[in-house]
């Protein structure tokens, strides 16, 4: 077979793991603005085990805008913070946060360079409490450990226990 594949272009992949569920913890958290101006916490979550531990699973945003607050209150509450009435959180108090994630591949074409673009993505109900999961369902997922209970009055920084399913 002869083919031209000069005028074929490369897709440009950030997908490091395939599409799935995965228990990950966020590795590393950037603060920023969305594009309409509102605060924006861009965060990487890493995955904790089996064979793709180690690997970046997807970056995901939280949004305080008018219309991001109801997801950004949704994901907390999974992440293990208390939403019911003000709180008082800072990016990094996302970090080493645990759960489990719904990885979900997304490609587009950039409508400025023509090049189709690869990623994953977490839907937006994306996520579980990693100590909500059944404990079946997380040897599957090859989480060997469940999470300490967090203190109340901390923010962040999830840890495991010594405790195997």
């Amino acid at each position: 077979m002869r083919y031209d594949y000069s005028g074929v272009s490369d897709p440009e992949s950030f997908v490091s793991v395939p599409g799935g569920t995965y228990p990950c913890r966020i590795a590393e958290v950037r603060p920023g603005r969305a594009r309409d101006g509102s605060e924006q916490w861009s965060f990487r979550l890493e995955v904790l085990s089996g064979d793709y531990a180690g690997r970046t699973a997807a970056w995901d945003s939280l949004t305080w805008s008018e219309r991001g607050v109801v997801r950004v209150k949704l994901v907390l509450a999974v992440f293990g913070f208390d939403v019911d009435g003000e709180l008082d959180i800072q990016p990094q108090d996302l970090e080493q946060v645990s759960v489990i994630a719904q990885i979900q591949e997304e490609a587009w074409e950039d409508p400025n360079t023509g090049r189709r673009l690869e990623r994953m993505r977490v839907p937006y109900e994306g996520y579980t409490a990693l100590d909500l999961l059944p404990a079946r369902t997380a040897v599957e997922a090859g989480v060997d450990r469940m999470p300490a209970s967090r203190d109340p009055g901390a923010h962040g920084g999830g840890s495991f226990d010594d405790t195997p399913f």
